[in-house]
């Protein structure tokens, strides 16, 4: 079973969107999705009420995921780290193990725009827009996985 871990600033908007879309996509596959940040403003708290939504609103549930933090020893439980943004990424290889191998990549990589941040709601208000961008992350990851 592929693990993934799906990451940005405060696991509110973007992490929790991309694991929860990518869940809904996935179907019956064996994959194993969860969502971090690397802030430590929003630990046990729900998705932001307008990206639930938002979400909602296009038949992904939410509801069940809460905030935590991206910590080193993600990289030993998960085959695939995700970054939403140059600056996530920047702050996941921060705390990167010697030695470790596990791949860290930007979301967009599995879109025909590779190198675009995924933009963040909190921030723009524009949740519908992420959330197009998600749904396109997460159908060229799944596209990409082993079946």
């Amino acid at each position: 079973m592929t693990s993934i871990l799906f990451v940005c600033l405060g696991n509110i908007c973007r992490s929790p969107s991309a694991e929860g879309v990518t869940r809904a996509l996935a179907g019956n596959r064996a994959l194993s999705l969860d969502s971090a940040g690397t802030g430590r403003w929003h630990i046990g708290e729900p998705p932001y009420g307008p990206m639930q939504r938002a979400a909602k609103a296009r038949g992904y549930d939410l509801s069940d995921l809460r905030a935590r933090l991206f910590t080193a020893a993600d990289f030993d439980r998960f085959d695939l780290i995700i970054g939403m943004d140059r600056d996530n990424i920047t702050d996941i290889e921060s705390l990167r193990p010697a030695g470790n191998q596990t791949p860290v990549k930007l979301f967009s990589e599995y879109s025909k725009r590779p190198g675009t941040d995924v933009p963040d709601p909190y921030y723009t208000r524009e949740f519908d827009k992420t959330l197009d961008m998600v749904e396109v992350c997460a159908k060229g990851l799944l596209a990409a996985l082993p079946v």
